[in-house]
C-alpha cells in the first residue's frame, strides 16, 4: 500500500501488515506511523491493490498477495497510457547516473577506529576493579573477576578484546547500512501515476523519478538495481534482458555481501586460538616452575604446588575468555547474516513481482509492435545459426582427423607394400643368381671333361699315326651255321 510522508510530502509504500508501525522517511527522516488504510484510488480502469481499500461506492474484486502488496490481479486489463514522447539520446546522455557506495563494506579505518576507542574505553573501566596481590581470587568480586581475566594475560586478553571491539564496531556500521537498505525499501520508486506498464513511450519518466530522489537515497541498491534495469530497458527493449541482468546483479549483490564478513569471520577464528595460545604459555610457565629438587620443608613445597596451581588457573582463564568473546561475537554476526540475506531477498522478490510483471516491450501479437518480434526470431535465428556453425566446425573436426588418420594407414600400408616387394625381388634375384651360377659350374664341368675327351682321343690318334689296324671276323658257330 502506498501513502505520503506528512512531513516531507514524499510518496513512499509498504506491505500490509505493517500498518500502524512507527518507520523513520527516507526523505526527511522522521518518525511516522503507516496508515493503517489509504483511500488512493488505483488508475482508471483497473482494481485496487491488495491491501487497499476500495473507494466508496465501489467493491474491489479479489486480488492476488503478493510480498508488497502492490500488483493488480493478473489477467486485468490495462489502463489507457498517456502518450509520452520517448527519451532522446541527448536526453539520456545527460542523466550519467551517479557514484555508487559499497552497500555492505563499512570503512575499515573508521571501524578500526571505533573499535580502538570503544577498547581504550572497556580497558579504563577494568583498569580500577584489579584486585591486589594479596586477595585470594575465592574472594574476588564480580569485576574483579573480570578485570583478572584481561590483566592476566595481557598481550592475548588485550589483542582477544580488540579483535573483539573492532569486530562489534564492523557490525554496527553494517546495521548502520542495513538500516539505509531497509528505508530505501519504503520509497515508491515505481510509482503508478506515471502508469500501470513501463514501455517505450514512458520509460523515461520512470527514470527520471529516480534522478530526482534525493542523493542520499539513491545509493541503495534497491534504487541502483532500478535505475539499471530500467535504462538498460530504454536501450535495449527487451523484458528477457533485463531479467538476465537482474539475475546476475542479485548474484553479484550475494557475492558482495559475503565476501564483507571475511574479517569477521578471520577474527571469530583468531580469537578462540589466541586463547589457547595464552593457555599453552601459562601452561609452560606453570610446568617449568615446578621444581622439587632442593626442596627439603613441607612449607616449601606446598607453596611450590601453589605457585603451579595458580599458574594452571591463570593459563585455562585465557582460553575462558576467548571462548566467551567467540561465543559473544557469534550471535550478532549471524544475526547481521540473516538480516542482509533477507534485505536481498526483499529486493529479488520487488524485482520479480513488480518491476518484471509491468515492463512491456512490445513483443506480444496483441500489442501491434513487431520490433520485438522480430528483434525475438532474429535473435533465435543468430543462435540456430550459431548452434548450427559450432556443430559444423566439430563434424569437420571430426571428418579431418578421419581422413589424416586414413593417410596415415595408407601410407603405412603404402611402406609396408614396397617393404614386402623389395624383399621379394631381393629374394627372385638372389634365386635366379644362385641358378646360373649352377648352370654355369655345370656347363664348365662338361666342357672341362669333353675337352678332356677330345684330347685324349687326340693323343690316342696320334699314337696310333701309320699303324695298321687289322679286324679279325670270327665266325659263330650255332645250330643254323653252315660249319
Amino acid at each position: 500500500m502506498k501513502f505520503k510522508c506528512p512531513s516531507c510530502d514524499m510518496q513512499l509504500k509498504a506491505e500490509p501488515e505493517m500498518a500502524g508501525k512507527v518507520v523513520r522517511c527516507p526523505g526527511c527522516n522522521t518518525k511516522l506511523n503507516i496508515p493503517a488504510s489509504v483511500a488512493t484510488p488505483p488508475p482508471s480502469g483497473l482494481p485496487a491493490p491488495s491491501g487497499l481499500p476500495a473507494p466508496s461506492g465501489v467493491t474491489p474484486p479479489p486480488a492476488e498477495n503478493d510480498a508488497f502488496g502492490a500488483e493488480y490481479e493478473h489477467g486485468a486489463s490495462a489502463p489507457e497510457q498517456p502518450h509520452t514522447e520517448a527519451p532522446t539520446s541527448e536526453h539520456r546522455g545527460e542523466r550519467g547516473g551517479w557514484e555508487e557506495i559499497d552497500p555492505t563494506n563499512p570503512n575499515g579505518l573508521l571501524s578500526f577506529g571505533i573499535g580502538f576507542v570503544f577498547f581504550l574505553a572497556w580497558v579504563g573501566i577494568l583498569y580500577p576493579f584489579q584486585a591486589a596481590e594479596s586477595v585470594s581470587p575465592a574472594d574476588y568480586t564480580g569485576m574483579q573477576f573480570v578485570a583478572s581475566l584481561f590483566f592476566k594475560h595481557m598481550a592475548v586478553s588485550f589483542m582477544n578484546t580488540l579483535f573483539f571491539t573492532w569486530s562489534m564496531s564492523i557490525l554496527y556500521l553494517k546495521w548502520q547500512k542495513l538500516n539505509h537498505q531497509r528505508k530505501a525499501l519504503l520509497l515508491d520508486v515505481l510509482p503508478w501515476e506515471l502508469g500501470a506498464e513501463i514501455n517505450r513511450d514512458n520509460v523515461g519518466s520512470f527514470i527520471d523519478n529516480l534522478y530526482k530522489l534525493p542523493h542520499r537515497l539513491r545509493d541503495s541498491m534497491m534504487v541502483n538495481r532500478m535505475r539499471k534495469a530500467l535504462e538498460l530497458f530504454e536501450v535495449k527493449q527487451n523484458v528477457g534482458d533485463v531479467t538476465n541482468m537482474l539475475s546476475s546483479q542479485s548474484d553479484i549483490d550475494g557475492m558482495r555481501i559475503g565476501g564483507s564478513y571475511a574479517l569477521l569471520k578471520a577474527f571469530l577464528w583468531a580469537i578462540p586460538i589466541l586463547g589457547f595460545i595464552g593457555t599453552v604459555i601459562g601452561l609452560s610457565h606453570a610446568i617449568g616452575g615446578m621444581n622439587f629438587g632442593n626442596m627439603t620443608d613441607l612449607k616449601q613445597v606446598t607453596a611450590t604446588l601453589g605457585e603451579v596451581t595458580g599458574g594452571l588457573g591463570t593459563a585455562f582463564d585465557a582460553t575462558l575468555l576467548g571462548l566467551v568473546l567467540a561465543m559473544t561475537l557469534n550471535f550478532p554476526l549471524n544475526t547481521m547474516m540473516k538480516s542482509e540475506d533477507d534485505c536481498l531477498t526483499d529486493i529479488d522478490a520487488f524485482c520479480n513481482e513488480v518491476l518484471l510483471p509491468r515492463l512491456n516491450d512490445g513483443g506480444s501479437i496483441a500489442g501491434g509492435d513487431t520490433n520485438g518480434i522480430m528483434e525475438t526470431l532474429v535473435k533465435a535465428v543468430a543462435n540456430s545459426q550459431k548452434e548450427f556453425l559450432v556443430d559444423l566446425n566439430s563434424l569437420s573436426k571430426q571428418i579431418k582427423e578421419q581422413a589424416d588418420n586414413l593417410d596415415k594407414r595408407a601410407a603405412a600400408h603404402q611402406q609396408r607394400v614396397d617393404a614386402e616387394f623389395a624383399m621379394a625381388l631381393n629374394r627372385m634375384r638372389d634365386d635366379m643368381t644362385n641358378a646360373v651360377k649352377d648352370s654355369v659350374k655345370t656347363t664348365t664341368d662338361y666342357t672341362r671333361a669333353l675337352a678332356s675327351g677330345i684330347q685324349s682321343l687326340n693323343t690316342l690318334l696320334s699314337e696310333l699315326g701309320g699303324k695298321h689296324i687289322m679286324i679279325h671276323q670270327v665266325k659263330k658257330k650255332g645250330w643254323f651255321s653252315r660249319d
